[in-house]
């Protein structure tokens, strides 16, 4: 048997901050530290793992495998075969820098045990995540039902980028949150729109969420961080790789209600995405692109082959979520076109104005304004300087 400490005293030791409450006794510290320890032994989607922790709990799973013992959990082979991949990486130094990282960086962890768990990812069943790592707001993974992922290329078009936004901004606006993996393109689209309407977006990294990846979506990951909330389930310092990308869009497939894929090329890992929500039995859509475009084959395939809803607007993923075609919630004044045009008009192509002016030229509440303002300006049709807003050089 290993030497390694599963004891109440050490668990509350490694644990610090991210340990629980003074209310909970000692089998609730072991409980915390044991899911962390096997967040740091195992690769995302363990399904070995995943079923002995459901059958035993985290602590007596890990008891078992340190032992050297059998367990009617899992079959002896499958156990012995996990060990191999597991021991290697069990280090209480490993363990102590993650949590370290997580304490330096405001991330929070959140298991089954904690009333923030999204109950929707334990759909996956053996491949649940065993703990969630966040930076943000950990409440609003409460807040998730219902809520759309919406994915696509990383080399996205204009065309690409312009729909993602628009159907970004228009569910988030509703209330409606946007899930996402914080990539370049589609994803980054998708938080961009939804952070301009001030609606919620949660980023699905495939590394720890205590550092931002892509490097150039830093400051993007961080407002997200401060409004809505970054989630891994691999500890703070671990690498993003391949197979955890693979993993992670599990994740966003499970979070949420609905996987909308704007654009995808044929082999798009958005695909991967879109099959995780279809054996979830999550709605499933796709925006159709020019038949010429290679970058929107994948989702023509998704149409064709495999049943995705034709995806062209955001009352479209309202009813597929159940909540009907009209993209605007009773008594909430979302943007429309003329709203956008009195904006428009109220801006001048020269002369900077803010927001509080422009709402009194066009005759509307400030917030409304500074909204269609936030839109205008992922768009390019505004420019933001100290002095306020103007019209865009196209508007010149």
């Amino acid at each position: 048997m290993t030497g390694f400490d599963l004891s109440p005293s050490a668990a509350r030791r490694m644990l610090g901050a991210a340990g629980p409450s003074h209310d909970e006794d000692d089998d609730a510290a072991v409980e915390r530290y044991a899911a962390i320890v096997w967040c740091h032994l195992i690769e995302p989607g363990d399904s070995v793992a995943g079923r002995l922790i459901r059958n035993l709990g985290a602590a007596a799973a890990l008891r078992a495998v340190l032992s050297g013992g059998q367990t009617s959990a899992v079959d002896a082979a499958e156990l012995e075969r996990g060990r191999r991949r597991w021991m290697p990486r069990l280090s209480a130094d490993a363990i102590s820098d993650g949590l370290a990282r997580a304490a330096k960086s405001g991330v929070t962890l959140v298991t089954r045990a904690d009333p923030d768990w999204p109950r929707q990812v334990d759909d996956l069943e053996a491949h649940a995540p065993i703990c969630l790592w966040v930076r943000g707001d950990r409440a609003a993974l409460t807040r998730l039902w219902p809520s759309v992922a919406v994915v696509g290329a990383r080399a996205a078009t204009s065309y690409g980028d312009h729909v993602a936004l628009e159907l970004a901004a228009e569910l988030a606006g509703s209330g409606i949150p946007i899930v996402s993996g914080g990539a370049y393109g589609i994803d980054g689209a998708a938080h961009r729109a939804a952070l301009a309407v001030g609606g919620l977006t949660v980023a699905l990294l495939a590394g720890g969420v205590d550092r931002a990846y892509p490097a150039g979506h830093t400051d993007l990951i961080d407002r997200i961080a401060t409004t809505g909330a970054v989630v891994s389930e691999v500890p703070c310092g671990s690498a993003p790789t391949k197979w955890r990308f693979l993993q992670r869009n599990r994740l966003i497939a499970a979070l949420t209600e609905a996987t909308v894929v704007v654009e995808a090329g044929w082999r798009s890992g958005s695909l991967n995405t879109a099959g995780h929500a279809a054996a979830l039995s999550r709605q499933l859509g796709a925006v159709p692109g020019p038949i010429t475009s290679a970058a929107s084959a994948g989702a023509h395939r998704l149409i064709r082959e495999y049943g995705a809803h034709c995806v062209t607007s955001a009352g479209d993923i309202r009813e597929l979520i159940g909540l009907g075609g009209d993209s605007s919630p009773p008594g909430d004044a979302r943007p429309r076109t003329d709203d956008t045009t009195r904006v428009r008009d109220a801006l001048s192509a020269r002369v900077w104005r803010d927001a509080a002016d422009a709402a009194r030229r066009a005759g509307m509440p400030v917030d409304e304004v500074e909204a269609i303002l936030g839109l205008l300006h992922l768009e390019g049709a505004v420019v933001r300087g100290p002095g306020g807003w103007r019209l865009g050089p196209a508007n010149m």
